[in-house]
């Protein structure tokens, strides 16, 4: 259900290539910084999110989803799970057209929100493992 073949593809594969990562910053022991690394492997323009604003990969990071002054694609969460669905809204409001939950990262009623306001969301998935084997 949330994390089915076919909306992965289409993530991934159609929906654009700008993606925010929110809980992106210069701390390279962390699963996001690795994450996107290998999304900017595969041509996605990656667009930290963090409280820090850091600049990371080469892109200026802000402290918030709604302070990026450009469109966002698709809105990848590296936040504790409690915090996720928030994320989620905020992304809605953004108007990005995905929103992406990591591995473990499980909120049936964001699920819920985030589709029925018309938006892709894979939860309890990573685009890391999942784009090479496209």
């Amino acid at each position: 259900m949330y994390g089915d073949p076919a909306t992965i593809r289409k993530v991934l594969t159609e929906l654009g290539d700008t993606w925010a990562v929110v809980g992106l910053s210069n701390n390279r022991d962390r699963a996001a910084y690795r994450v996107a690394e290998i999304l900017q492997r595969y041509g996605k323009r990656v667009i930290p999110v963090h409280p820090k604003a850091e600049t990371v990969h080469g892109e200026q990071g802000y402290p918030s989803l709604e302070s990026i002054p450009f469109e966002v694609d698709v809105v990848d969460v590296f936040v504790n799970g409690s915090l996720a669905g928030a994320v989620a809204d905020e992304a809605v409001a953004k108007g990005a057209k995905a929103v992406w939950f990591q591995l473990d990262v499980i909120d049936e009623a964001a699920f819920a929100r985030t589709r029925a306001a018309g938006l892709d969301m894979i939860m309890d998935r990573c685009p890391a493992i999942e784009i090479p084997a496209l």
